[in-house]
């Protein structure tokens, strides 16, 4: 009988969440980060085993998907492939390094890549993404073969090629689907059976053959439970043991399989049982894979740290590398919600540990100590004994004060504003979760897109900084630093002590929209045309038909249709200009597709060129609202790579526009008085500043225009969240280069922004601004 798993290496490099893993041979594994990097990691000769990583890719964007193509005759050391939320699926020989070209990348995903496998064979790729497509893949012309239909919309969180003909998936529909790629007609393949599950899935893996369940897979979902499905839809087993989402499976040569989760843990399941339970120092074990050759495996955590384990005494790790991985283990703080209400007064002292003997395998036994901490302690069914785990906490101390939501206590409940008129949803948050995991609740919770996860993670991240678990602190509930209207708008209590937000570097997007008032007000006015006799620029039933498609794709966050781009950007430029700003608003919210910063019309240009002429015409005098969705549109098309890339090349353009609005250049500004064009303006400045800082764009002169622009927000606007924006985009400018400033009077105008708004979030951005300024 195999023994237990042991940690044999740790692979340190990684910055951020170690996303996937993959174990293609026994000595070498690769793994992707957020921190927008792929490793390679091979084993030395010496022993105990040690690993040298290095990067194979480094993007822009965080990569959260991998996988392996076997060796072949035209790819004799086999391809390493990734994707994630850049949309483009990567490829590249394992031999690359990250300035070396791919050999193909992949197009065809409009949102987040989130799972790749391919078929053992290694006869096809395929794919899946927060976009509901699941794609498979020609690995000879590098083209999509087929698509995979029928997960309307829905995240297709997984994807298992379980031979050469049969894929299945798991979405966040809670169903999982067979195809049979033998079926495929006009290169789309409907699922031959779909199984209903409880639970959103997250994770499916092969079921090894003999295992004694008679199951073909294996699926995991949000509540933790591991269920066992033949592939004619009936489950025949249930594995309970995680307390917490479960993310990843893979199967083992013993036959076993291997789960990890939130809940901090790896569990190795023999049969129907929980055998082994193997403890990280994280939040999350997002992901785990296994060697098929030694039954090692590899685990990636939320702290970082890809670890390998192994059953083979000559493989373990030296015992001083041993006693480390433990005693981080041991000074886990362990958050109490993780465990449940505990009474303390009735809790066992060390004395049960020594005399009383766990009931199965992962079993978590809380201990009152004599200094009254609470610990917990672990069951090893193959140790016999408890393995210490952590010690329980309040998220922020036990002097922390502690917010009520839904009879459960959260260290911040959020309000989150996402339509004007309507009550603020609530999103509770202790800091022990994982922001995006939080946030993916929330929205799944709400019914509300996937595409504003980013946002809302962001928006944790931001307003939970300086805060840390074990910690005693008096900020419960901080502001949200980029709130305005349809978006996030928490309460009034402000910080005590406000952690640094300099230098920005997230891309900030204003993209919540209304569609059935937009399109339906573009409806009637195409009526009015029609019956007043403008058929020449009125929309005919064929084009109402891909407007209705358009406002389909733009709220389940699909992709929106080939030719709905041109017929947008005919309604902004031929409709007369008291009748464009539905159209406007539209452009706006398609600004944030690769697709339209691609976008470009033989007679008005680029996305950015329409925009700027057709929300602030030359011959007309300009209307508030359709210059605050010229100003939106800018700021939105810094959503994808494509366009920023678009207004980088064209900076000249988009910073002469934001000049006319402020009044820096070309006439008065347009409504001065207006918070939505001021914060719209304030927010495209603001994503200039991080193309500063991230990409190292801009000339001299342009950054210099962009300071000035600032210089006068800060000086005259009166709102705090246009002087936050502004200050923290002329911030973060200062904190890539103080050249462009040098005879720019900015510490005059920061000042007065500080005396004038009583916020405390200003004041304190201000301060570093002035701390940069000297």
């Amino acid at each position: 009988m195999a023994g237990d798993f042991k940690l044999s290496a740790q692979l340190l490099g990684h910055e951020a969440d170690v996303r996937a893993v993959s174990f293609p041979s026994p000595d070498t594994v690769l793994s992707a980060s957020r921190d927008c990097t792929v490793r390679i990691w091979r084993r030395g000769p010496g022993s105990p085993p040690a690993y040298e990583g290095t990067l194979v890719s480094r993007g822009s964007e965080y990569v959260n998907s991998l996988t392996f193509v076997p060796a072949s005759k035209s790819h004799p050391d086999g391809l390493v492939i990734s994707g994630g939320k850049d949309t483009i699926i990567e490829v590249k020989s394992p031999r690359a390094g990250s300035t070396d070209n791919a050999e193909c990348l992949l197009i065809g995903h409009a949102h987040n890549v989130c799972t790749l496998d391919v078929a053992p064979s290694g006869a096809y790729l395929v794919s899946g993404g927060w976009d509901g497509q699941a794609r498979v893949w020609n690995l000879d012309k590098w083209e999509t073969q087929f698509t995979l239909d029928g997960h309307e919309g829905m995240s297709v969180w997984n994807v298992t090629a379980l031979d050469d003909t049969t894929v299945v998936t798991g979405c966040a529909d809670q169903n999982i689907r067979i195809y049979d790629l033998t079926n495929a007609s006009a290169g789309q393949v409907q699922p031959t059976a779909t199984i209903y599950t409880p639970a959103v899935v997250r994770a499916l893996c092969r079921v090894p053959k003999g295992h004694p369940s008679g199951a073909d897979i294996a699926s995991a979902s949000n509540d933790g439970t591991l269920r066992l499905w033949k592939l004619n839809g009936q489950q025949v087993a249930e594995l309970h043991g995680h307390e917490s989402f479960v993310y990843c499976l893979t199967s083992l040569p013993t036959g076993e399989l291997v789960s990890s989760g939130e809940d901090r843990t790896v569990r190795i399941w023999r049969g129907l049982e929980c055998v082994q339970t193997i403890t990280h120092p994280a939040i999350s074990v997002w992901t785990v894979a296994a060697n098929p050759a030694t039954g090692d495996i590899v685990t990636g955590a939320s702290d970082g740290v890809a670890r390998i384990f192994t059953r083979r005494a000559d493989q373990v790790a030296d015992k001083e590398t041993l006693a480390q991985f433990e005693e981080s283990v041991r000074s886990s703080s362990i958050p109490q919600q993780q465990v449940g209400g505990i009474n303390k007064e009735k809790l066992p002292g060390p004395e049960f540990l020594t005399t009383k003997s766990g009931t199965k395998e992962g079993q978590v036994q809380m201990i009152k100590e004599s200094n009254g901490n609470v610990t917990a302690h672990q069951w090893s069914t193959s140790q016999q004994q408890w393995i210490s785990v952590g010690t329980v906490v309040d998220a922020v101390g036990s002097t922390g004060k502690k917010v009520e939501f839904n009879g459960k206590s959260y260290d911040y409940v959020f309000d989150v504003d996402i339509e004007d008129g309507k009550p603020p949803l609530k999103l509770p948050y202790n800091l022990s979760e994982n922001p995006y995991e939080r946030a993916t609740k929330f929205l799944n919770d709400n019914e509300l897109p996937l595409s504003y996860l980013d946002n809302v993670a962001n928006f944790i991240t931001e307003n939970t900084k300086g805060a840390t678990l074990g910690q005693s602190s008096s900020a419960q509930s901080g502001p949200d630093p980029y709130g305005t209207e349809s978006r996030y708008r928490p309460g009034e209590d402000q910080q005590v002590h406000q952690p640094k937000v300099l230098p920005q570097k997230e891309y900030l997007s204003i993209t919540a929209a209304k569609y059935e008032a937009i399109f339906n007000k573009i409806i009637n006015i195409n009526k009015t045309m029609i019956s007043s006799g403008r058929k020449d620029a009125a929309l005919n039933p064929g084009e109402e038909s891909v407007l209705q498609a358009l406002r389909e794709a733009l709220e389940s966050s699909k992709p929106i249709p080939p030719q709905a781009l041109g017929l947008v950007v005919r309604i902004v430029t031929q409709w007369p200009y008291g009748d464009r700003l539905p159209g406007l608003d539209v452009l706006r919210c398609v600004a944030k597709y690769p697709a339209a910063a691609d976008y470009t019309d033989p007679q008005h240009g680029t996305l950015l060129d329409v925009a700027v002429g057709s929300s602030v015409p030359s011959d007309s005098p300009a209307n508030e609202n359709a210059a605050m969705m010229g100003a939106r549109t800018l700021a939105n098309l810094f959503s994808s790579a494509n366009g920023r890339s678009l207004v980088s090349s064209h900076a000249d353009k988009a910073i002469s526009f934001l000049e006319r609005l402020a009044g820096v250049r070309g006439g008065d500004a347009i409504g001065p008085m207006n918070r939505n064009i001021r914060i719209a303006l304030g927010t495209s400045a603001l994503n200039l500043s991080v193309l500063v800082h991230r990409e190292k764009l801009l000339s001299a002169e342009q950054r210099r225009r962009v300071l000035v622009l600032l210089a006068g927000m800060l000086g005259h606007d009166a709102d705090s969240e246009v002087l936050y924006r502004a200050a923290v985009a002329l911030g973060t400018i200062l904190s890539a280069s103080k050249a462009e400033a040098v005879g720019l009077d900015l510490t005059a105008a920061v000042r007065s922004a500080k005396e004038r708004c009583p916020e405390v979030r200003v004041k304190a951005v201000a301060d570093e601004c002035l701390a940069l300024s000297r």
